[in-house]
């Protein structure tokens, strides 16, 4: 069950906001609104490398509709970062296979534990497959969700299942690219490289092009979960997903209506994959928007919000119509 607040170093939200939950002994960091009298749930999923502040902008306009919760899965953000046990390597209760079940069940968890009711799933990048897999557990559970919606959806394209799409240089690399990820003094010295403050400032460039969001704020954030001891752990684990569950996979299987919010000028995921995804039945509605980047939520919330909010609360009509 939930446990008594917990301090932040970083004054983003209100410290009335701040909870610490226990889940499978291990400490996770979560933003949960006041309830009020709202009768919805929004549950937000950040995406790689990413933690609950990345919807900074956009925790308080949605707790005018919703009750919100924000998580930082296990091995990012403010929450426990266990050591990493990749699939090829011997189970020990002392590590962890990262991957999107675990994300997923932790999401399935945190709706169980605070007994969430009417909840909707909102995922960036990888959260969204996480938010996605959380959505499919909860139907297999009788108690889906009323919507997903999806933001920048990640399409993990180094995932085995789509080799005979990489060029064949590439391809034939990937063996080697494989072997040299899973040994941990390569990681480490990746994620060392990788977690200063200049490369993240420089990344997130790249992944806003209109560079607004792009503050000392939002680079202190992000740098500061990479200073935690185990954080080069929960990398190691990501970086050698190389099967695991796709975004068009858990579309065509999910009934859970599903929303999509693109950035046009995403460097990452090109923003034809999710026209293409019009084509899912679950697949109700898809809004791009010219010029915006991996993050949109960050990078423009003023726009987002309201298209977030009105995503929502379609959601919610279209289950409410389907149980009549």
């Amino acid at each position: 069950m939930p446990s008594p607040k917990s301090e932040s170093v970083l004054s983003i939200f209100p410290q009335e906001w701040l909870e610490e939950w226990k889940w499978r002994d291990h400490r996770i960091s979560i933003v949960r609104t006041a309830y009020t009298n709202k009768l919805q749930t929004a549950v937000l999923i950040h995406g790689f490398g990413a933690c609950k502040e990345h919807w900074r902008h956009n925790v308080a306009p949605l707790s005018e509709h919703f009750h919100v919760l924000a998580i930082d899965l296990l091995g990012f953000g403010s929450s426990d970062k266990p050591k990493s046990r990749l699939a090829s390597e011997p189970r020990d209760e002392n590590n962890t296979l990262y991957c999107i079940d675990l994300w997923a069940e932790q999401i399935v968890s945190l709706i169980d534990d605070y007994k969430l009711k009417n909840v909707h799933l909102v995922g960036n990048s990888i959260g969204g497959v996480v938010a996605m897999r959380a959505a499919e557990i909860l139907e297999a559970k009788k108690i889906p969700s009323k919507g997903i919606v999806l933001i920048d959806c990640a399409q993990r394209a180094i995932d085995d299942k789509l080799v005979s799409e990489q060029p064949p240089l590439r391809a034939l690399a990937r063996p080697l690219l494989k072997q040299l990820v899973s040994q941990r003094w390569i990681t480490e010295t990746l994620f060392r490289n990788l977690a200063r403050p200049s490369v993240i400032r420089s990344i997130l460039k790249l992944a806003y092009p209109t560079k607004a969001g792009v503050d000392d704020q939002l680079v202190s954030i992000l740098h500061s979960a990479t200073q935690d001891p185990g954080a080069r752990e929960s990398f190691r684990g990501f970086i050698n997903l190389f099967n695991d569950h796709l975004a068009p996979e858990l579309l065509e299987r999910l009934n859970t209506p599903v929303c999509v919010i693109w950035g046009e000028a995403d460097p990452w995921e090109p923003v034809d994959q999710a026209q293409r995804w019009a084509t899912f039945n679950s697949v109700h509605q898809i809004k791009t928007l010219p010029g915006l980047g991996h993050c949109p939520h960050d990078e423009a919330p003023e726009q987002i919000n309201p298209i977030l909010i009105n995503m929502l609360e379609t959601d919610t009509k279209n289950r409410d119509e389907e149980n009549e």
